[in-house]
């Protein structure tokens, strides 16, 4: 097999040893990729976050009065906590055809190849401008996809295309979910364990709630609707988080739990949600007042984003079929940045090296093949954009 240029592996081991799981900044990433830009004369704009700890990365290179084409990825990767690793998880190690370490596959190999030959295009001269972009907390609700989306919609020349580099296996994804994180806190009345008629149990009314998103799940299940493009094929609800409690001889007067909605794109979460709510409304509130009138329930959404529908048509689905040198399209199991580009009027796809199977496990790895494919993609594209030689 052949092996990656040494500076395609060297950078992407520098981004690896950037340990930006989503609980931590990104900052350091950050400021390395506005650094290496500024090195070839390329400016950056990096928008932080309203506390100041993390940030979007946008740069554009070559002219900037027209639209051109996104090559976008998120910087943050996810916890290694109690993942059993044969080696350092920030350290990048290669070992048989294959590059170990936590985001070499979700999903760091995607800009490394981007960054390494960026001086190639640069040589060549860009008559189409390319357009990098780098997000935070994806791997949280694509919250920091959100702002960058916004951002664009407001933008006097918006790209005119977007290809995120999350992992295909270089194949050309043109639909996933939408998804919704929602928070539900029930307040109850604190009491003695010994007689439940006096206070509020907020665990047991947040466990009816929580029964009840099971029993709206399994309908969707049994009855769909279906997307048979997706894997699994219907909208999917599960609880993530719960958080109650102080002792077991104390009723409990508060429980937070978070659940997310992962749906498609005719089955949107408005409605799921709204069915819960009038549940709670009817069902569980009015026996809580009985005991006391400062009992209640409240939900808020925490993050979203919505699914991904691209036409196999359009032009940006064309183009990444010839780059990649694929004539087929995929339905990708997974959410991400993807939706939010497309809905801010950038017509998206997702392609990019490595496996989902080895996303967010132990010893996570990509293979020296997918790294090369990646960059016999953008070699293709240094064709499509810039000026002949």
């Amino acid at each position: 097999m052949d092996i990656p240029p040494p500076g395609s592996i060297e950078l992407l081991k520098k981004l690896v040893s950037f340990e930006t799981v989503s609980s931590r900044s990104n900052l350091t990433l950050i400021e390395f990729v506005r650094d290496y830009l500024a090195d070839f004369g390329v400016d950056s704009q990096v928008v932080f976050d309203e506390y100041g700890a993390k940030a979007n990365l946008y740069a554009t290179i070559g002219p900037s009065d027209v639209p051109g084409i996104m090559l976008s990825g998120h910087s943050d990767v996810v916890p290694v906590d109690n993942q059993d690793w044969s080696s350092d998880p920030f350290v990048a190690v290669a070992r048989n055809d294959r590059l170990y370490g936590r985001g070499v596959c979700d999903m760091k190999a995607f800009p490394a190849a981007v960054l390494t030959l960026l001086p190639e295009f640069i040589q060549r001269g860009l008559k189409t401008p390319l357009h990098l972009a780098l997000s935070y907390d994806e791997e949280v609700g694509c919250i920091g996809g959100a702002r960058l989306a916004r951002q664009l919609t407001s933008s006097p020349v918006r790209p005119a295309l977007c290809i995120i580099g999350e992992p295909t296996n270089m194949s050309v994804g043109t639909k996933h979910k939408g998804k919704r994180i929602s928070r539900c806190c029930v307040t109850g009345q604190e009491g003695h364990s010994s007689d439940p008629r006096k206070g509020v149990n907020a665990i047991e009314a947040a466990s009816m709630i929580i029964g009840q998103l099971a029993r709206i799940a399994r309908r969707f299940h049994d009855a769909g609707p279906h997307d048979e493009d997706l894997d699994p094929p219907y909208t999917i609800i599960q609880t993530g988080t719960i958080i109650g409690g102080t002792s077991i001889n104390v009723i409990p007067n508060s429980c937070i739990f978070e659940f997310e909605i992962r749906h498609l794109a005719d089955n949107g979460p408005n409605e799921i949600l709204r069915e819960v709510q009038t549940f709670a409304e009817d069902t569980i509130i009015p026996a809580m007042h009985r005991v006391s009138s400062m009992a209640g329930i409240s939900f808020e959404t925490i993050a979203e984003y919505p699914g991904l529908a691209t036409s196999e048509a359009a032009e940006v689905v064309q183009l990444t079929k010839a780059l990649s040198e694929n004539n087929g399209v995929v339905s990708v199991p997974y959410g991400c940045e993807a939706g939010l580009f497309h809905e801010a009027g950038i017509p998206t796809v997702i392609c990019g090296p490595g496996s989902i199977e080895q996303a967010h496990r132990p010893d996570e790895f990509i293979s020296f093949d997918q790294i090369n494919r990646c960059e016999r993609f953008l070699d293709r594209l240094k064709d499509h954009v810039c000026h002949d030689l």
